[in-house]
């Protein structure tokens, strides 16, 4: 997608590999039958980032069964927070290969573990292009790390539905200041001001010591994307926003 993780194009550009984007359409959806052509693979973050959108599974299924002899890549480093995964696709669809990480719902970024998940040829061809760069990218610490993560599953999701909790409570509250928020299956939410530009916001938030992330591109300059924290946090952000907004309404209207 023309809106997605911003590493994509940079590994391409790394490695020499062509690509071609496809545009969101005006709600920042992604389309399945806009993929449907000839392709050397497919890449889709789903959920998307940093829409935080979810394509549905049987989307999924339909775009697999379109392009039975393309490597179809779905990167669910998201998944957790509320999207429905592929991984149980992965045995109809020998071209599906299901990635995640242990970085964002089960709280490891700083291990750098992830997995992936898809039919034996795929798998074996992984290990092959990894071992020519480096056999041992994941050292043990990282590896029973990951490991405890996964089968800690009600730490798992109990902090999970934190997260989703205060993803909905923040949406209410961003929409009752004026915010424009896409729904998100994310730890994340993709907002737009209706009066203020996003640039500004991030600035007098950046006073505040509140850190959100802007991306000054087409399509999305005036959106920011804002990661869900503690209840605390996000409390913290209301308060701020609603200072900000209410008086930069008040010097206009004056």
């Amino acid at each position: 997608p023309d809106v997605t993780y911003g590493f994509y194009p940079v590994y391409c550009a790394l490695y020499g590999i062509e690509f071609e984007t496809i545009p969101l359409d005006d709600e920042f959806q992604v389309h399945i039958m806009d993929y449907i052509r000839p392709n050397g693979g497919i890449v889709l973050a789903n959920p998307n980032a940093p829409t935080g959108i979810a394509l549905s599974r049987s989307q999924l299924r339909i775009l697999l069964e379109k392009c039975p002899t393309s490597v179809v890549v779905i990167d669910e480093a998201y998944v957790d927070f509320g999207a429905e995964s592929a991984v149980s696709l992965v045995n109809d669809f020998p071209n599906l290969l299901v990635i995640q990480t242990v970085s964002k719902s089960r709280a490891l970024a700083g291990l750098r573990a992830g997995f992936a998940i898809g039919n034996s040829d795929l798998i074996d061809a992984l290990n092959i292009v990894k071992d020519c760069f480096n056999s041992y990218p994941l050292d043990r610490l990282a590896l029973a790390g990951a490991e405890a993560a996964i089968c800690d599953l009600s730490y798992f999701n109990a902090t999970r539905q934190q997260v989703v909790n205060s993803r909905e409570w923040l949406t209410m509250q961003l929409m009752d200041i004026g915010f424009s928020v896409l729904p998100s299956k994310a730890n994340f939410l993709f907002v737009m001001h209706k009066l203020q530009p996003a640039q500004e916001i991030q600035h007098q938030l950046r006073q505040r010591n509140i850190l959100v992330r802007h991306f000054p591109k087409p399509r999305v300059s005036n959106f920011l994307r804002i990661s869900v924290g503690t209840a605390e946090q996000c409390e913290m952000l209301v308060h701020a926003l609603r200072e900000i907004i209410v008086s930069d309404t008040s010097e206009v209207t004056c």
